[in-house]
Parts: structure tokens; sequence; C-alpha cells
């Protein structure tokens, strides 16, 4: 029993969610604070995970404009995959409109705030903190991000005095890297509960709602590979046949597994193997885990906009825009977390004020959107270690 991996329980306990929804929906519905604790441990997480992991980042490495000419190269090559990625996802949502089969209610909570034009001057003074600590208790990842980025470059000034800081920031992002992972061992039960009371209360119809999430997420992913990782290739010139052959295991060890970390190991020695110096493998891969998330970032902009159209909000496109901004910064520095995006989605429904039941309804299936968008994201990483090291002038293949 202890050999069964989490995403094996997890797909164990959303089969019994379903099982139970359909068969005993009286006795489902009744789990709703099973799901309810989950979530509320989830949410727990976002503000120190995301305060620690960034400051420790950022201080650590130094200001980005002197990291070098590499990583320049990287960081501009990741931020315009990710932008594709991101709007690849948005336009998706918008033209399919997997959310309108999935009934959810918006609660008073949801409801709470004013629901205003979003302008460019509300934007700009929302994104500054006026407390760090009002922040983090309403679990605001914008003004989180922001608040660690100002702070983690402070650190990086301030130099040696400034290491007991950044040694209670690395201890506190590790602190929560446990955490998390002990959270995530009841997430079986939690899927479970969550997929038992939404099929229970809303019968079996959601589920194809979901299913029609499913599809959508992987015909988008698989055309962002095509599309745009295939665009690169050609770019760049990459010998496209032994790329694969470099990245096949890598990439086939992430989507079992659901874990970017169990690919790494493999990534980083096929990658040398490829062609690509120990130097810059050695360097994009690592910071590609935290600063390209392809699929995740994709994931995020299908998932947000689907809880909002399922909740009947109609989000205007620059409110959008402004939601996927939030995603791109949001998406950074939470690097080997299981179910990363699970943490990040939760707090940006939270910041829009969109229904927490969408994230329970999603969490249902996030075990298979999981695997995939986890799978693209090492991908992403093996091809934008060639891209640097042939922008760099080395032959690769």
């Amino acid at each position: 029993m202890n050999r069964i991996s989490l995403t094996a329980w997890i797909f164990i306990g959303m089969a019994a969610g379903v099982a139970l929804g359909i068969f005993a929906p009286a006795s489902a519905v009744q789990l709703g604070i099973v799901s309810t604790v989950f979530l509320r441990l989830i949410r727990s997480i976002i503000a120190p995970l995301l305060f620690g992991t960034l400051v420790t980042g950022i201080a650590g490495g130094g200001d980005i404009k002197n990291m070098g000419r590499i990583g320049a190269k990287a960081i501009l090559y990741f931020e315009i995959v990710t932008t594709f990625a991101l709007f690849l996802g948005l336009g998706a949502v918008n033209l399919v409109r997997p959310g309108e089969g999935v009934p959810i209610q918006r609660t008073a909570a949801d409801l709470a705030a004013p629901q205003t034009p979003v302008t460019v001057s509300a934007v700009v003074e929302h994104t500054f903190p006026a407390s760090i600590v009002d922040a983090m208790a309403r679990n605001d990842v914008l003004q989180i991000v922001v608040f660690a980025f100002l702070f983690g470059a402070a650190c990086a000034a301030i130099g040696a005095k400034a290491e007991p800081v950044v040694k209670f920031a690395a201890a506190l992002a590790e602190v929560m890297f446990r955490y998390t992972r002990y959270v995530m061992y009841v997430a079986p039960f939690g899927v479970g509960a969550a997929i038992a009371v939404t099929v229970g209360g809303k019968g079996v119809k959601v589920l194809f709602g979901l299913g029609k999430l499913i599809v959508t997420m992987y015909a988008t992913l698989g055309l962002f590979v095509v599309v745009v990782l295939g665009a690169v290739v050609l770019l760049f010139r990459i010998p496209l046949r032994s790329f694969y052959h470099a990245a096949r295991e890598p990439f086939l060890i992430a989507f079992s597994t659901a874990s970017s970390e169990a690919a790494l190991p493999l990534a980083l020695e096929n990658m040398e193997q490829f062609g690509v110096p120990k130097h810059i493998v050695g360097f994009v891969i690592p910071t590609g885990y935290s600063f390209n998330l392809d699929g995740t970032t994709l994931y995020l902009s299908l998932a947000s906009v689907f809880v909002a159209q399922a909740a009947g909000v109609r989000m205007s496109l620059g409110e959008q825009l402004v939601m996927m901004l939030t995603l791109m910064l949001t998406s950074k520095g939470v690097a080997g977390v299981p179910r990363a995006a699970l943490v990040i989605l939760a707090g940006t429904l939270t910041t829009f004020h969109l229904p927490v039941e969408g994230f329970a309804i999603l969490l249902g299936v996030d075990a298979l959107l999981d695997m995939a968008r986890t799978s693209v994201n090492v991908l992403g990483n093996c091809l934008a270690s060639a891209v640097v090291a042939r922008w760099e002038g080395y032959k690769v293949g």
C-alpha cells in the first residue's frame, strides 16, 4: 500500500467520490466539511510560501540585471514563452467556454467586495500593499509578490547584514515545502470529498462540464507544444529528432509522476548529452522550474476563467488581462511544491472574488490536469536550455 503514489491515491479518491456522489448523494453532500478543511489548509500555505521562496530566490541570486548575459537571455525567453502560454489558454477558454456547463453559486463572502470597473489607476494602486500583514491576511497574492520582490532586492543590496533575514526566509520556505507535503497527504480525501459533494449536490451533469475542461486543457497544451515550442525549435535551428530523444524520458517521468522534481536529474543529464554546456544546463533548467512553467501558466489562465464562467461572472477583457498579469507574477517562485498550481489558483480566486467552490470542483480532476501541465513544464525547460545554448553560439544535437 505504501508503494502507491500520491497521484494514484488521488485517482482512487476521485473515483470513490464520483461513485459515492452517484449512488449515495445524500451521504456525499455531508462530506463538505472534509473538502472545506482541505481548502483552508491549502489557502494557509499561500502567503508564507510566496514570501519565503521569492525573498530567498532574489536575495540569493542577486539583482537580475547583474546575473550576466546568460541569465538575461534565459529570463527574457522564459517571459516571452510563458506569455504565449497564458494568452493561448485565455483564448481557448473564451472560445470553448467549458465553465458554462458547471453551475457554481457565489456566496456572500465572494460578493463582499464591491465590483467596480477596472481602471489603470485602480490596478496600479492595488498592486502596492499598504500593509504586508493585511495583504497576507487577505491572501492578496499580487501585493505579497510585489512586497517580496522589493524586500528581496533590499536584502540583496544590503549584502552580509541581511544574511540572518535571508536565512530566515530560506528556512521559512523549507518549512512550507514540508508543510505542503503534509497537507498533500490528505489530498486524496479532500479530492474525493470535493467531487462527491459536487456530484451528489449537482448531479452527474457536472462531470460533463469538467470533461470539457480536460479536453480543452489537453488540446490547448498540444497546440502550445506544436505551434509555440515548434516555432522555437525552427527559429533556433534545434535538431528535432535528437531533441525528442533527449527530452522523451524526462517528459514521460513528469507525466507519470506529476512531479517536475522527479524528472530533473534525467533532464539535466540528457540535455548535457544533447550538447548543452554544463554551466548553461545547470543554470537554465533549475531557474526555469521557477520562471518557465509553461504548462502551469496555461492551466491557470484556463482554470481561473473557467471558474468565472461557471459562476456566471462576466469578466471584461481588461479584468481578464489584470488577472493574467497576476497569474504571471504569482506563478513564479513555487518550484518544487506539489500541486503548486492549486496554491496559486486558490490565491487568485480570493483576490478576484471568485467562488472558492470552483476550486473545490477543480480538485476532483486536478490529478489529470497536473500530469499534463507538469510534463509540458519539463519539456519547455529542456527546450529552454537548448535555446540559450544556441543563442550563445554552441552547437547542440
